[in-house]
């Protein structure tokens, strides 16, 4: 029976939506017809209907055969002195921050990457510690300066004209157009489209939640990828959405008891698998999941191994990959090389610049599915939106 969409609000803060039928945004070339067969898996919360979705078939298609990621020979970086200034959250966030560390780690392991400095920054800090900081670095000789998050465009605008002779990178922000900045953006909603099939097949109640750290474009793609995936593969699902904070605040990137809060009430709801684009904030949506004993996706990282939520990585079934940490790596590599043109123009699906987690196995049995969307999104038959 098919559901009809309802809108309500859940405890706490910014817009709570629950998306039915007619809010799907997936544009699929050719037809795709409807399956009767429901997919298993574990455990979930219970909900009214109980029932998990009525799931569709993947898409047909010819393989993916784009190489996922270059194969080069790593340089040698050893007089290479990276400066990193650090979004919200730090060293430690387990999601966005700790992707950044994770590529300069395997920098240091493959190219012998010299000093590295970090330099953390404050919840809703002003501009001015922002250029304070990216100065700081340029000042001390650090050459490439990487600023992580898209909170640094306007200071990293200033700054990077300030010292002509310092590269600088900004993951996050397309927007500064300088020659001595270069981008590391990403397609978030490529790769939220992913982790919103695994929901919808892992779902026993055919229920599924997304929370939002701050209400903004780039964390409305994750959402509006997630939904339009867990619609392509079961057009009946109920989804309910919430952002922590409004656009402007930051605080939700580091916010676990409001997240938690926000997650209990979509899991007493009847949601049984939560997504979450909420940085630091996210440990709070799993601490919720695992006391409902309900299923979590983690993002950015791959969640299920980061020791900062290795309390809830039972719960963890994937986490959607953006790979920062390849980003960075590859930026370090081409400045390393003398070939910063070599940076992709986004990292997306064919580069390998987004994909998803299996780590635990739990998503094991869904592999040839999501091979068959991932081949049909790089191939462009199915059109991913970027806003809910």
């Amino acid at each position: 029976m098919r559901r009809t969409p309802t809108v309500r609000r859940l405890s706490g803060a910014g817009k709570a939506r629950r998306t039915g039928v007619a809010a799907a945004a997936l544009l699929l070339s050719g037809a795709m017809a409807l399956s009767g067969c429901a997919k298993d898996t574990g455990g979930g919360g219970g909900s009214a209907s109980g029932q998990p979705c009525q799931t569709k078939p993947a898409p047909s298609g010819p393989a993916m055969t784009t190489s996922q990621e270059r194969q080069q020979t790593p340089p040698d970086a050893s007089d290479v002195r990276v400066g990193l200034a650090f979004d919200i959250g730090g060293r430690g966030d387990g999601s966005f921050n700790d992707a950044s560390v994770a590529g300069l780690d395997r920098a240091k392991k493959d190219m012998n990457l010299g000093e590295v400095k970090e330099l953390d920054s404050e919840a809703n800090e002003s501009a001015s510690a922002k250029l304070t900081r990216l100065r700081q670095l340029a000042r001390e000789g650090y050459n490439p300066v990487i600023a992580v998050g898209y909170s640094y465009a306007d200071s990293v605008g200033t700054v990077a004209e300030e010292f002509p002779d310092t590269q600088f990178a900004i993951i996050d922000d397309d927007t500064v157009r300088q020659p001595n900045v270069t981008p590391l953006v990403f397609s978030e909603e490529k790769g939220s489209f992913l982790a919103g099939v695994i929901a919808a097949h892992k779902s026993q109640t055919c229920h599924i939640g997304f929370v939002g750290g701050v209400e903004t474009p780039l964390i409305k793609k994750f959402e509006a990828g997630y939904v339009a995936g867990a619609k392509a593969a079961a057009p009946d699902i109920e989804i309910d959405s919430d952002y922590l904070t409004p656009a402007g605040d930051y605080t939700g990137f580091q916010d676990p008891n409001k997240a938690a809060e926000v997650s209990s009430g979509m899991l007493d709801g009847g949601a049984d698998v939560l997504y979450h684009a909420a940085g630091a904030s996210g440990k709070g949506m799993f601490s919720s999941v695992k006391a409902s004993d309900a299923m979590a996706i983690g993002v950015d990282s791959d969640q299920y191994n980061q020791p900062s939520v290795a309390a809830y990585k039972d719960v963890i079934i994937s986490s959607m990959l953006k790979r920062i940490d390849l980003a960075v790596y590859d930026y370090v590599a081409d400045f390393a090389r003398g070939d910063l043109g070599a940076v992709p123009e986004r990292f997306n699906i064919a580069n390998g610049g987004v994909t998803y987690a299996t780590s635990g196995g739990k998503v094991d049995d869904l592999k040839p599915t999501l091979e068959a969307y991932e081949a049909a999104i790089a191939r462009g038959d199915i059109q991913v939106p970027k806003k809910p």
